[in-house]
């Protein structure tokens, strides 16, 4: 029997979805995996063409995080449709294991479209990044290929079966993409509704900046984030969102404590700001727009230090700006 696609659809659907388009390579690795056990697919050139498609896609995104740093992962977050795994979660994953991380990423959903443009704007090397971006593809590709080995048999029974209703079949796939896409874009909605809370404007906290009482303000930016962007709004205390609640108990509950960060929608100032609330604090907003709109309003910063303050070694306060 002739197989019923060639190998330019597996390199075009393997670049494709690794440029970011939802269109799962997966199944069309596992279905050509079974066809090339059948011998109707050539093995090795699947493989090879697999793993060169995810690799060029991997590198656009590369270059595009090293030439535009965070902009470029906060356009994808905005676009993603797993925004709660989105950068706060990639970059702890690339703080844990390093370049490692791209070895797992095809296999972590968010982690794949965000860790490329990262390596790029945290300047790995682009040889190091080739190597682990080929690896992590190399694996990712070869356990496809070897589910649709072991599954050849089921495969080719059913194949000759969808053949003699391939309309039908055409529109179940799509009816399926549709509603991946829905379910992962209702998905999305929920999580941007959890998120939803009263904001503090820039204009507002700098007024209370002036004030007699000063509120607490937290920058929730993971290690990574800081890293890129060496700045912070004067006096903030520097905890990471995955160590608010181990903090929570430090924080003071007699005033006002505003969190911030750099990422879309506020996403991890506003998670950092319903766990404190969950823990009882009552005054907790995160500032609209985060660290990127006190700087494009034009108010005072403050370069980081080799060692940025924490809760646990800094007391509560915050000077007033200058």
């Amino acid at each position: 029997m002739r197989a019923p696609f060639g190998l330019s659809l597996i390199f075009l659907n393997v670049l494709l979805e690794q440029l970011g388009l939802p269109l799962p390579a997966t199944p069309t690795l596992v279905l050509a995996g079974a066809l090339a056990a059948n011998g109707q697919l050539p093995a090795s050139a699947v493989l090879a063409l697999a793993v060169a498609a995810s690799l060029i896609g991997d590198s656009i995104w590369y270059l595009a995080g090293r030439a535009y740093g965070v902009r470029v992962m906060k356009l994808l977050c905005r676009i993603s449709l797993t925004p709660d795994t989105c950068v706060s979660q990639t970059q702890a994953s690339f703080e844990r294991w390093g370049a490692r991380a791209l070895i797992v990423a095809k296999f972590i959903p968010g982690l794949s479209m965000i860790a490329p443009p990262l390596a790029g704007a945290t300047r790995m090397s682009f040889a190091r990044f080739t190597l682990f971006s080929a690896a992590g593809a190399a694996l990712w590709v070869g356990v496809a290929l070897t589910a649709g080995l072991l599954l050849k048999s089921q495969i080719a029974w059913l194949l000759p079966r969808l053949a003699g209703i391939g309309g039908t079949v055409a529109v179940v796939v799509l009816v399926l993409l549709a509603a991946y896409i829905a379910f992962k874009w209702w998905e999305r909605r929920r999580f941007y509704a959890l998120l939803d809370m009263a904001r503090i404007d820039v204009s507002e906290l700098y007024e209370r900046m002036q004030g007699d009482t000063l509120p607490v303000i937290v920058d929730v930016r993971s290690p990574t984030s800081v890293g890129l962007e060496r700045r912070r709004i004067p006096g903030a205390l520097q905890v990471p969102v995955q160590e608010v609640e181990r903090h929570a108990r430090i924080l003071p509950r007699d005033r006002e404590i505003i969190l911030y960060c750099t990422c879309p929608n506020e996403a991890s100032a506003a998670q950092a700001a319903r766990l404190l609330i969950s823990h009882g604090f009552r005054e907790v907003r995160p500032l609209r727009g985060g660290l990127d709109a006190w700087i494009a309003a034009g108010y005072a910063v403050e370069e980081l230090p080799a060692a940025a303050a924490s809760v646990a070694t800094v007391p509560i306060a915050a000077p007033p700006l200058q």
